[in-house]
């Protein structure tokens, strides 16, 4: 048997690693962009005009107060942001670096310097809430629905004045009436689905989180104590405290008793604390000298050890709005019941897809059964589109029988598992990959775009950076799909035509990674 011949290394020639001078690199500053390029495509698609009329008005200052930053540069960052999945210093550095993204914000010439500090993108996620970015949303969903999907428009005839001599017949007025086959009722397809978005905190448990308004408190105690300097300052044992914290938290395997013994000596340390930082505050005068942040703090520990103390007493591990970060109140356990994970700590949304295009129709920090949402999304589906959907897929906890029975007076079909015992009658089976591409949506959004870990730290900011991710998957939707609208109307063409849009088809990409299209 002949020995199989092996492939050899490549031979060339090393090449000194010493970098040539800034004056000797060759540039290509002096040639065109590639109008393939992902970002000069994706800037042409965008209505930056609506866009930058919604944010203007959030703004307010239009007739009063200095002028701030051209919009499309704060609009165009933040979309870059989210479709990279980059830190907000990150983003502010590759737009420093790459023409096309610069030429994306809207920039006429190539520039060495940061278009903002990476700090505004905080203020920028404060100002555009998620009523704004739903508000751009719904804008450019419809530039991309209207052409192809917007029912069509009966008009009538203005009734022409009765002649005197006869009288209008009949059937003459029964032609002149639309026919209903012609007004669109029920069109296209909704699917709709709930997941959780995580935020970026600790795990929590009820030991650590005593130990966080422990140390919080005595902060507190400081800073209030400086200010008065009157008396003997309150003992806060925090060195006791924290040994004692230590010895049951280092422990590898820890027993029920042991963690319980632990959790009742930080509420006795935690409760001590807060008496003395209400003496503390006597000693103003009625006047708090707690700043906006350490105010917000003094309330979030107070309310965590009532829930805690609640927990404690009553040997349970759930509390109504319970607390499971000090520096996020705002975020809550969310059951999920997955295999990965029991329970998620962040906010759930409920989403709905239509033609491929994602809406966020629901926000909320506190667990919602989604069941009770369903005719809300329909009946929204009807606001944004002028008719009822034709079908409704949905996931097993929306399909109750209210839902069934209102499904079923607007005449929409519902594509789930029947209720009851299998009929003996063959019915069509309903494939659970229906359901796909909604779950495709959420896949996305959270290993592509960075839904699966939010790391905004307030409540506002939290939000913006979710529906800035569902407007992102909008706009990659968007650009994927001009091929496909153009060749439908090449379908429609003539001959000739055909040939000239065949002609201009081969200069758009066919996605995001700007591969040009192939001959056809």
């Amino acid at each position: 048997m002949p020995k199989a011949q092996k492939k050899r290394a490549s031979k060339q020639k090393y090449i000194s690693t010493s970098q040539p001078l800034l004056d000797g690199f060759v540039t290509p500053f002096s040639k065109h962009l590639n109008a393939l390029n992902r970002w000069v495509v994706l800037a042409s698609k965008i209505p930056w005009d609506d866009l930058v009329s919604i944010y203007n008005k959030q703004l307010g200052n239009s007739k009063t107060g200095a002028s701030g930053i051209n919009p499309r540069v704060v609009l165009g960052g933040l979309i870059i942001k989210h479709i990279c999945n980059l830190s907000d210093r990150e983003t502010i550095e590759q737009i420093q670096e790459n023409m096309y993204m610069q030429y994306f914000i809207g920039y006429s010439s190539f520039s060495d310097e940061a278009p903002f500090d990476a700090s505004l993108f905080v203020e920028i996620r404060s100002r555009l809430g998620i009523d704004q970015i739903n508000a751009m949303n719904e804008r450019i969903i419809h530039l991309a629905t209207t052409p192809t999907q917007s029912p069509p428009v009966v008009r009538q005839e203005p009734p022409s004045p009765p002649s005197e001599s006869s009288a209008p017949s009949k059937d003459i007025e029964e032609e002149k009436k639309p026919s209903p086959s012609t007004i669109i009722t029920h069109e296209g397809k909704l699917l709709i689905d709930a997941t959780a978005c995580p935020q970026d905190i600790r795990y929590p448990t009820d030991l650590n989180l005593l130990n966080d308004a422990r140390e919080k408190s005595e902060e507190l105690i400081d800073f209030l104590y400086d200010g008065c300097s009157e008396g003997d300052k309150p003992r806060t044992y925090r060195e006791s405290a924290r040994k004692k914290y230590l010895k049951t938290i280092q422990k590898k395997k820890k027993s029920k008793k042991e963690i319980r013994k632990g959790i009742k000596n930080q509420l006795n340390y935690l409760k001590r604390n807060i008496k003395n930082i209400h003496f503390l505050l006597d000693q103003y005068g009625g006047q708090i000298p707690f700043d906006a942040h350490q105010h917000k703090y003094f309330f979030v520990i107070q309310t965590l050890y009532d829930q805690q103390r609640y927990m404690y007493e009553n040997k349970t591990h759930s509390v109504e709005y319970r607390i499971v970060s000090i520096h996020q109140p705002h975020v809550r356990p969310i059951v999920r019941g997955k295999a990965t994970a029991d329970v998620e700590f962040g906010s759930k949304i409920q989403v709905s897809l239509m033609n491929g295009y994602a809406f966020l129709e629901e926000l909320s920090w506190e667990a919602f059964n989604e069941g009770s949402r369903l005719m809300t999304v329909v009946e929204q589906y009807k606001t944004r589109l002028g008719y009822y959907p034709q079908q409704v897929a949905a996931d097993k906890i929306y399909c109750n029988r209210e839902n069934r029975r209102r499904l079923k007076e607007l005449g929409i079909e519902l594509r789930a598992k029947p209720l009851g015992r299998p009929s003996a009658v063959k019915v069509e089976h309903v494939s659970p990959g229906e359901r796909n591409p909604i779950e495709g949506k959420f896949g996305q959004a959270k290993n592509a775009y960075g839904m699966n870990l939010i790391k905004a730290r307030l409540k506002s900011t939290s939000e913006s950076w979710i529906a800035t991710i569902v407007l992102v998957l909008n706009l990659v939707k968007l650009t994927k799909s001009v091929l496909y609208s153009l060749l439908r109307r090449i379908m429609t063409y003539s001959a000739t035509q055909a040939d000239f849009l065949l002609v201009a088809l081969r200069s758009i990409p066919v996605a995001l990674s700007g591969l040009p299209i192939q001959k056809i």
